[in-house]
């Protein structure tokens, strides 16, 4: 059974809130999970930033017996220094465009 770490979107309309699972890879976004790790809430709160609560010590057991983390996890767990941060995907220009540069 291959597990893999991601998100299950809970909240309503435009005011998305989710959470962090282990699940098998054949199951549903919001469907059947093993465990529930952690929680991540995408939209700025008063202080302006993004909260993310996970249970590191699961999350790490999780990755040592062979989890995947999907490519949105593998960047919140880079960011929260659990695993080294996955390169930027491909295709994504990151800066002005060399026209831009010029002018």
């Amino acid at each position: 059974m291959p597990v893999r770490l991601r998100l299950a979107r809970y909240g309503k309309r435009n005011n998305p809130f989710y959470r962090i699972y282990a699940a098998d890879s054949r199951a549903p976004r919001d469907g059947r999970h093993i465990e529930i790790l952690g929680h991540y809430d995408p939209v700025p709160c008063k202080d302006g930033n993004k909260h993310l609560g996970l249970d590191i010590e699961r999350v790490q057991y999780w990755l040592s017996v062979g989890a995947q983390p999907s490519q949105t996890v593998a960047r919140l767990l880079g960011q929260a220094a659990i695993i080294p941060k996955p390169p930027p995907p491909a295709g994504v220009n990151r800066g002005p465009k060399k026209e831009q540069k010029k002018r």
